[in-house]
């Protein structure tokens, strides 16, 4: 008599937990980072207020209230209504300047501008230099060694002072200022994105393409880029409080935006003489610069840390 057959039994396999996205990953712990959520709450605010400018503003940016309101003086005191400021003044938060303007209205228009100033100015930095660093890695040769050298020349002048040159050549003016800083960042991205393109294009999916006679143009757009653009997130992250501030810098020595523009370091460079008479025409657009340059750099040091896959995460 036969023995019946013993019948086989499969365990059942274990549902794996299915790996969640690297960018998910980064923005959970981005979001734990305590300074990296200060940042974002002040780069949310400073957004806020350059989108609603016209609706937060109760004058306009370079409107002159002379002749408007009877009685009004330049460069007055902060008139704030519910801090105890007399009805019967015309409430200014942040006082009047020497051309009879609502402080306070030039302000939050200058968010605005400088929004722009460090978007336009990082974007165009970037833009270029992507491609100058991306073309150096990825040819080699005596490509990379021009491109480099190029680059080395312009990091071998302060930026500052070189902006100053470039903006002298030009003329004075905001454009000509935004491309001045551009042309001074190039290098920064270029030697990040050159080196993040070498780093990748020795890994093994690259090397498979070249064995399958990928395009060069191809593999460097398709598969290179993509997957070297994580560190130039976080240097334009942090290069546009840098733009921003060389802008107001440019601004204050008369190079940038010219009168009457609604730019900070304008304000503040028509306003020096006045430090000890009407120190809140000095004070508000300088702390504005610094709460602006502060939210970036806190956002950035936050990403530099959620996109870096070697820390050592709990």
């Amino acid at each position: 008599m036969a023995a019946e057959p013993i019948p086989l039994t499969v365990p059942p396999v274990a549902k794996t937990k299915e790996p969640s996205s690297l960018y998910r990953d980064a923005i959970r712990h981005l979001l734990q980072k305590r300074s990296a959520v200060v940042g974002m709450l002040i780069l949310l605010a400073l957004t806020l207020i350059a989108v609603f400018a016209p609706l937060i503003a109760p004058y306009g940016p370079e409107q002159q209230l002379i002749g408007i309101e009877p009685g009004i003086k330049k460069r007055s005191a902060p008139c704030i209504h519910m801090l105890g400021c007399s009805t019967d003044k015309p409430q200014h938060i942040f006082g009047v300047d020497a051309n009879f303007r609502d402080f306070f209205s030039r302000v939050v228009y200058g968010s605005r501008l400088s929004l722009q100033v460090g978007f336009a100015s990082v974007t165009f930095a970037i833009v270029v230099g992507t491609l100058l660093g991306a073309v150096a890695g990825f040819v080699g040769g005596w490509l990379d060694n021009v491109i480099m050298r190029l680059m080395d020349v312009l990091l071998a002048f302060p930026a500052l002072i070189l902006a100053i040159a470039i903006v002298t050549v030009l003329g004075p003016g905001l454009i000509n200022a935004l491309i001045a800083i551009g042309i001074v960042t190039i290098p920064a991205y270029a030697r990040v994105i050159r080196s993040s393109v070498l780093s990748v294009k020795e890994q093994d999916f690259i090397l498979a393409d070249r064995a399958l006679g990928v395009p060069p143009p191809r593999i460097l757009f398709r598969d290179i880029l993509p997957n070297s653009i994580t560190p130039l997130i976080v240097q334009g992250t942090l290069g546009i409080g840098t733009a921003i501030v060389e802008v107001a810098a440019l601004s204050f020595l008369g190079l940038g935006a010219q009168p009457p523009t609604p730019e900070w370091g304008l304000m503040v460079s028509a306003e020096r003489n006045q430090i000890f008479t009407a120190p809140h025409l000095v004070f508000i657009p300088g702390v504005a610069i610094a709460l602006v340059v502060l939210g970036f750099n806190l956002l950035g040091d936050g990403l530099q840390d959620a996109l870096n896959p070697r820390l050592n995460r709990r």
